[in-house]
Order: C-alpha cells, then structure tokens, then sequence
C-alpha cells in the first residue's frame, strides 16, 4: 500500500486538489439561501425520463454528512453551517424531523421518522450544535420493537411509557381518515422496521447495550447475503454497504465479521474502466466504504481515477437515485448535489491516505 501510494503521489495530487475544488465551488454555487439543497424524485435511476424538484430534508443531511471530511475547505465549512442553520429550522418537538420539509405538502400526513431523526443528530452533533437539547436519545430508544429494532417511523403504537412520544404521536390519532388514505397510498406500514434505517439509528446512538439488537441482525443480512433488496427504501448493495460501513468506521467493531464480506462483494464487481459496481455512485460509495473498513485493496487507485474522469464540465458529477419511495421502486430520489457530495468524500478521503 505504501508503494501504491508512493507512485500515485505525483500524478493524482494536482488531479484530486482541483477535482475536490471544482466539486466544492458547484455545491457552493449551488446551495439555496436558506441552506437546503436540491433534491428531485423520477421514477427511472438515471433520472432521465422526467425528474421534478422536491422539498426534502433528508437529502440535504447526507449531502452535509459527506462535506464533514471536507470541513478544513472554507466552502464546505460555509456550507455546512447553512445546512446545520436550515435542519435546526426543520426540527420538530422532541428533536424528530420529517423527511419533507415545512413547505412539502406532504409534511402534515407522513409522520416524523427515525432515518432523519438519526442522520440530522449525528450531523449535528459532528458540528459541535447541542440540538437537540435535551437530548432526544431516550425518545429514540422508547421507539423500537419488542426485539429491539427501531421502528421506521413514530406513531402511536400502545405501550410507551415516554411521555414526549405520546405528546407527539397522539394528535395524529385525531386525523384518522387522513391517516388510513396514507397508509394506503404509500409502500409503507406503521410498523416497518428497516435495516439501512436501523443502522443509521446506530450511527448516532452508537455501541449502547440496547443497540445490540441492530448490529447481530446487519451481521446476519451480510453473512446471509441478503444487503442487495433488504431495504424497500436502499434497494441497491452499495448504499446498505456505505451505511453499515459508517458505523465500523464511527468505532463499532463488533461489525468486523461483515467486513471482508463486503470487501470482497465490492472487489467483485470491478469494471476494466474502474468502475466498481455499474455507476458513479456506486462507484464514490463504494470507495467511501473501502476505507470506512480500512481496506486500500488494488482497485481502490482506479476506481477513484474512474471518479476523477466522470467529473462534469461544471465540477458536479451525473444524479442518480439514491434512495427510493418503496420496494416496488416507482420513485426515487436524487440530485447532481447528492452524487457529487459523495464522490467529494470518496476523493478527500483518498487524497488524505496518499499525501
């Protein structure tokens, strides 16, 4: 790996410095006033047949989470004290938050969620922001099933003894006509448990006895090989990888059993050109989970020249969905911003192992 490094030293340093730069000015550039950034649902993954711009706060939060490798950069520091003013805004009783924001007509029905919740504290949390305050862990913790796992969403479920949560999910009971139209109209019930959902949960509450449940079950769907459809939301492996990967990388190293198991799932499916898995997203994801699991394996070096090369005129790379509305796949969501945040973290994070 030292000698890997050595030879990549003088030809990729230039390279990454002006791709991160170019990268870190188009988000820059492309930042909303308020903070938030760009987000569209289409119902194809490349986003090509139509695509229409949607109001969402989760998008923002990863796009935020990626910039954190990235913070020495002033532009990325400037774009994420935006993000963390606007998500701070979006906060809901409790410290919950939806996955639209205040403007999304949707807002009202869907009920607060726990994938948001986990990605919006942990960021806030990285930036030093005691929000919310109280913390709102016990809450999240009051939110699980009899085995342990945490419920995808926060409603009213008969047997909480956490005051906060029968103040927030009681109303909703008032609305029962609203909520059946719901329920029946989106692939999703109120009692989902899911697993990407539940390591983002683990993500921000980290190695507690009551989180144990989460990791022996991630542990079983990789020893099981099941990553690839486990999520209705994460239907693709690359992005179960990324997120169950964050928690080894965050210190969680009862995962270790899954990690030559994902190395060599990743290794696998290594294109001539690069590529690892079939995109550009696959490939920034897939990247960002070698090192999250310390792996510097030979095709680490050309999977990020591939990124270096599919950067776009204008310093962005190409949107592709990256999370979808339900297991059937009829829509999904995506944005150039989404992508090139990932592809920025994968190229910081290589540029920080070679200089």
């Amino acid at each position: 790996m030292e000698l890997a490094a050595a030879q990549a030293r003088p030809m990729e340093a230039s390279e990454l410095a002006e791709a991160i730069a170019r990268g870190l000015d188009y988000l820059h550039q492309h930042q909303y006033p308020n903070g938030e950034f760009c987000s569209y649902f289409a119902p194809d993954a490349a986003m090509q047949e139509w695509c229409v711009p949607d109001s969402c706060i989760f998008p923002t939060a990863l796009i935020a989470g990626s910039l954190l490798f990235l913070a020495e950069h002033p532009p990325a520091d400037e774009i994420l004290t935006r993000t963390t003013g606007f998500l701070q805004y979006q906060m809901n009783r409790g410290g919950l938050w939806h996955h639209f924001t205040g403007l999304h007509p949707l807002r009202g029905p869907l009920p607060l969620d726990m994938d948001d919740t986990a990605c919006v504290s942990a960021l806030l949390r990285a930036r030093g922001i005691a929000c919310p305050m109280p913390t709102n862990v016990p809450l999240l913790l009051a939110n699980r099933n009899r085995q342990g796992l945490f419920y995808t969403w926060f409603v009213a479920r008969g047997w909480y003894a956490n005051r906060t949560h029968w103040r927030i999910t009681l109303p909703r009971l008032a609305h029962p006509l609203r909520n059946l139209v719901l329920w029946r109209s989106v692939e999703a019930t109120p009692g989902d448990v899911d697993p990407v959902v539940n390591a983002n949960a683990l993500y921000y509450l980290g190695d507690l006895p009551e989180t144990q449940p989460v990791i022996a079950w991630l542990l079983r769907l990789i020893a099981e090989n099941q990553e690839a459809g486990c999520d209705k939301w994460y239907p693709d492996a690359h992005v179960v990888y990324y997120f169950i990967s964050r928690n080894f990388f965050r210190g969680i190293t009862q995962l270790e059993p899954a990690r030559q198991p994902v190395i060599d799932r990743i290794v696998a499916a290594a294109r001539p050109d690069g590529r690892l898995g079939d995109t550009v997203l696959d490939t920034a994801l897939a990247v960002c989970t070698l090192l999250n699991w310390g792996a510097w394996p030979s095709e680490l070096r050309p999977a990020v020249q591939f990124l270096l090369g599919a950067q776009l005129p204008h310093g962005e790379w190409p949107r592709w969905l990256v999370y979808y509305g339900g297991s059937k796949k009829l829509v999904g969501w995506g944005s150039e911003e989404m992508t090139t945040a990932f592809c920025l973290e994968a190229l910081a994070r290589y540029q920080a192992i070679i200089s």
